[in-house]
């Protein structure tokens, strides 16, 4: 029986418990080709049968192709399957009930077998999860590729909101950064070195420590997107390193010691789409960065590499956010939400109420590179509580919660970028390595709340 369609389920995480990890001993191999990978939205299908679309409760928000049962499918046109090398092949998908598999097909619905990604349930159909294969052989370049719905039972099976092929090719891809081979092995010696401090009785076994961090100023700039080009983006607020402009680099970031962030020892970077009360910003009061693990073992947790660089969330989705959206605005404080603005896509908070956002970053890396021609591809949330396949490396949780001064009202809000639903986060890794290993070491390796200090 086919289901019918459903209200999205509330997608909230807790930033005070984020918990982590995978097991990983890792030793760096020398530079090779770097990965090139392609992300196709289910939803970008050029020809389907019997397909709907929904909004999504996953991380960076848009479409999902839902209602999917055996024998339904999607084309997808001109998709990248990269070089000779091998091919690591992803679905996310959802399921609440039932069992299958993904068959990815070349040419046509009964053409070469490309992958086959198995389904099983996920505990709900807005509960998201990423399924990975390896391809040793396929074809190369642009390819028609087919996805065909095998369930194990009549019935809808899986809802899936992407597709990755990421291939080996001949040579480094532009806008991929890797990492540098000695360094990293220098920084992971550090730490590894480290002699974790013995936990307190009566501390919260909770993987955890935060940055605290006040605004510092706005600019059109980004130096992740669009590097070295001042005033070619929409206006961001940024927080921490006080001089993080266009032209920001590891290096600058590191030699600018003013910072608005608690502790000195964070030089990072950290900014959002500015926000917007018709003509006026309203600049962030404050934002926690938090840094935890939502693994199920965070022993293995490592410190991000100096240099390192991501973004969570896309300015590119323009979508309603209803009351009840997944990683919307909220209030927090007493009196929380009382109404919605006219449009119905921001909360009216209380008067003692403030508004709030909670943005949350994958957790898994690649282990080659410091960032990616899109800034997610080198990075991947946990899948099965631990982190694997192409994405091997476990390192800290991040999660932006940001607080505003205003309870909003019927008029609403907007952002740089556009809707609520662009809000989006960068991050631009310039910690002291030592101050960040201790922190890895003392308090997610141990799972041990500590303050932004790194102390328990």
């Amino acid at each position: 029986m086919r289901r019918h369609p459903v209200p999205l389920y509330t997608l909230m995480v807790n930033a005070l418990a984020v918990v982590l990890a995978a097991a990983l001993s890792l030793t760096v191999s020398a530079p090779q080709a770097q990965a090139a990978t392609v992300t196709v939205q289910a939803e970008s299908y050029a020809a389907q049968s019997g397909v709907a679309l929904e909004a999504t409760a996953d991380t960076g928000g848009g479409q999902n192709a839902a209602f999917l049962a055996d024998g339904d499918w999607m084309r997808f046109d001109n998709v990248d399957l990269g070089g000779t090398g091998r091919l690591t092949v992803s679905a996310r998908t959802a399921s609440a009930v039932g069992t299958g598999t993904v068959e990815l097909r070349t040419a046509g619905l009964s053409g070469p077998l490309l992958a086959v990604i198995p389904v099983s349930p996920t505990g709900g159909w807005q509960n998201w999860s990423t399924r990975t294969t390896e391809v040793t052989t396929h074809p190369t370049g642009a390819q028609t590729v087919f996805a065909v719905l095998r369930g194990a039972a009549p019935g809808d099976f899986v809802n899936i909101n992407w597709f990755s092929f990421a291939g080996e090719g001949d040579g480094a891809t532009a806008g991929w950064v890797p990492v540098d081979q000695a360094q990293w092995n220098a920084q992971l010696a550090q730490f590894r070195a480290m002699t974790p401090a013995a936990v307190l009785a009566g501390v919260v076994r909770v993987p955890e420590f935060n940055a605290t961090c006040t605004y510092s100023h706005s600019k059109p700039d980004d130096p992740i997107v669009l590097p070295g080009l001042p005033g070619a983006s929409h206006m961001h607020s940024f927080f921490g390193n006080k001089s993080t402009d266009a032209f920001s680099t590891t290096q600058s970031l590191q030699a600018h010691t003013p910072t608005s962030c608690t502790p000195a020892d964070d030089l990072s970077a950290y900014w959002i789409p500015t926000l917007y009360q018709g003509d006026t910003a309203i600049e962030p009061e404050g934002m926690i960065v938090y840094y935890g693990s939502r693994l199920t073992d965070p022993a293995a947790t490592v410190p991000f590499p100096q240099g390192f660089r991501m973004i969570a969330g896309s300015a590119k989705t323009q979508t309603p956010t209803p009351a009840g959206s997944p990683g919307q605005f909220w209030c927090a404080g007493e009196g929380g939400e009382i109404g919605r603005s006219a449009d119905g896509n921001w909360p009216v908070c209380a008067p003692k109420a403030h508004l709030t956002h909670q943005l949350v970053f994958p957790d898994c890396w690649d282990g080659k590179n410091l960032d990616s021609p899109d800034h997610k591809s080198h990075v991947a949330f946990t899948y099965d509580g631990k982190c694997s396949g192409a994405y091997p490396v476990a390192i800290p949780n991040l999660s932006f919660v940001t607080s505003y001064p205003t309870s909003g009202g019927t008029g609403g809000f907007r952002l740089a970028s556009g809707m609520a639903s662009s809000i989006h986060g960068d991050f631009f890794n310039a910690w002291d390595n030592a101050a960040l290993g201790h922190r890895v070491r003392d308090c997610i390796n141990q799972k041990a709340k500590c303050s932004a200090a790194g102390t328990f």
